[in-house]
């Protein structure tokens, strides 16, 4: 069976249908529905099938996109499935939570010539979903034993696609983390209605039914000091991420109501499992009837908006000290949100909060910016507009500003663990190793808060260096017997 392919030049670009949104509002399900075969084949056949592919170029974990393209447009899906997959660990949640339009859709060549891109991400969605409902998607399945054991610190993408690979060499392995359930961020900080969460804790189950040891509610430094960890492992990898929040320095940030990105996403998440979570119930980390403002201009900052909008807030708002054109969140979310009801108030920066007489936050003190100068990345540099303040109604305040690393040195009890200047973890470019023999790290940990297809491609990158450093101490070791 074959199909045409450049179709791009008389078939229109066409997403999954949204549900409407005051629809998807109410509720924490995904916004859109998946293709019906005959549409994700119709779209893959709009694909040009560039001799230089930019979209795998620019696609950090480079996957074979025309090729999985092509086959999906010939109705050969499993082995559509089968391509995708051998780049990808996670390649149906990369699928939903993607910045397409930064990555592989924003530099597809058809897109240039003003066509539409191919829908990369909607297409990968529905041949990931479509293996897993038909059973294509294997067990994990150990390599022969080698008698060797890996720690992996941290449950989130880089270090399940760490221990993922690492399990089918033959380790042994063991994943720590300090929550109740693995996946980090994808379970407890990107809301359902991005990443539904039976879509991760699938994966997790299937990294557990193959052999991975999951250590959950433990903490490093507390139920265990990095040295600990080093004498029961052959090796250990770092995949922490960065969690804590960077601050805001403005008159009357301690007032009740004026709460962290993560904490409230955490408290939402949780109630979506059906935990008991008393912050939410008491209505501290709750947005309903509430006139929210979210600060930053991240995809946290998206999440946070449209989750205050489907708790029922009263109003919400979201302050940013660049325009529209210069944030770093997708401008799909953007738009999402906008369709939900959410107001953004591009320009602006806070300078102070005000609070009722019981300390709780009553509103936002703002000052309205423009854009000066480019700054060392390039974009520019937000300055105060001046004698342009306002104020904005707040019952709840949540600050978006991104993440940077905590104090791993001092909360693993482990000084000698080298950090930057920034407070990630340094390691060696070429090996990936840390200051410590033995001791690795990947993803958000070393490079700064990024995008999860990131962390897939350092956790799958780290095995390879731990995997060929394992394999010299065996040898090492054999010898010196």
């Amino acid at each position: 069976m074959s199909a045409p392919m450049l179709k791009f030049v008389g078939l229109g670009q066409s997403y999954p249908s949204k549900r409407a949104a005051d629809a998807r509002a109410d509720d924490f399900r995904e916004i859109a529905d998946r293709y019906a075969a005959d549409q994700a084949e119709d779209q893959s056949a709009r694909c040009s099938q560039c001799g230089v592919p930019y979209c795998s170029v620019h696609c950090p974990l480079h996957n074979h996109i025309p090729d999985w393209l092509r086959l999906t447009a010939e109705g050969r899906l499993r082995e559509a499935y089968e391509l995708s997959n051998a780049t990808s660990t996670m390649p149906e949640i990369c699928g939903r939570i993607c910045p397409q339009d930064r990555l592989c859709e924003g530099n597809c060549v058809i897109e240039f010539s003003g066509h539409g891109a191919v829908t990369i991400g909607a297409v990968e969605k529905f041949i990931t979903d479509t293996a897993w409902e038909e059973g294509w998607v294997e067990p994990l399945v150990p390599g022969a034993p080698r008698g060797q054991s890996v720690g992996v610190i941290g449950a989130g993408p880089a270090g399940l696609s760490a221990a993922e690979y690492l399990r089918g060499m033959g380790y042994d392995v063991h994943v720590y983390d300090r929550h109740d359930r693995a996946g980090g961020l994808l379970t407890y900080g990107i809301p359902g209605f991005k990443l539904e969460k039976p879509v991760v804790m699938r994966r997790i189950e299937r990294l557990r039914a193959g052999g991975i040891a999951f250590h959950q509610g433990y903490e490093v430094g507390r139920d265990a000091s990095m040295d600990d960890l080093r004498q029961r492992h052959d090796a250990l990898l770092i995949a922490t991420g960065v969690y804590k929040a960077r601050a805001i320095k403005a008159p009357g940030i301690g007032s009740v109501g004026v709460v962290e990105a993560l904490d409230y996403l955490t408290a939402s998440n949780r109630k979506g499992f059906g935990d008991a979570v008393p912050e939410f119930d008491d209505g501290s980390l709750n947005a309903t009837g509430k006139h929210v403002v979210v600060i930053g201009g991240g995809d946290t900052a998206m999440d946070c908006v449209r989750t205050a909008i489907r708790q029922d807030a009263a109003s919400v708002k979201c302050l940013y000290r660049r325009d529209r054109a210069n944030m770093p969140g997708s401008q799909r979310e953007v738009a999402n949100a906008e369709e939900e009801g959410v107001e953004f108030v591009w320009l602006s920066a806070p300078a102070g909060f005000d609070a009722a007489s019981e300390g709780r936050v009553s509103s936002v003190k703002g000052t309205r910016m423009r854009l000066g100068a480019p700054d060392a990345s390039g974009r520019r540099a937000p300055e105060p507009d001046p004698d342009s303040d306002f104020t904005v109604r707040a019952d709840m305040v949540i600050k978006a500003l991104g993440f940077d690393a905590e104090d791993l040195p001092a909360l693993f009890g482990a000084p000698e663990l080298g950090v930057t200047r920034w407070g990630t973890v340094r390691v060696d470019n070429k090996s990936m190793m840390t200051s410590l023999d033995g001791v690795f790290a990947a993803g958000d940990i070393v490079r700064g808060a990024s995008l999860v297809v990131w962390a897939i491609r350092d956790g799958r990158d780290v095995s390879e260096r731990m995997h060929a450093w394992l394999k010299a101490k065996a040898v090492s070791e054999r010898k010196a017997a």
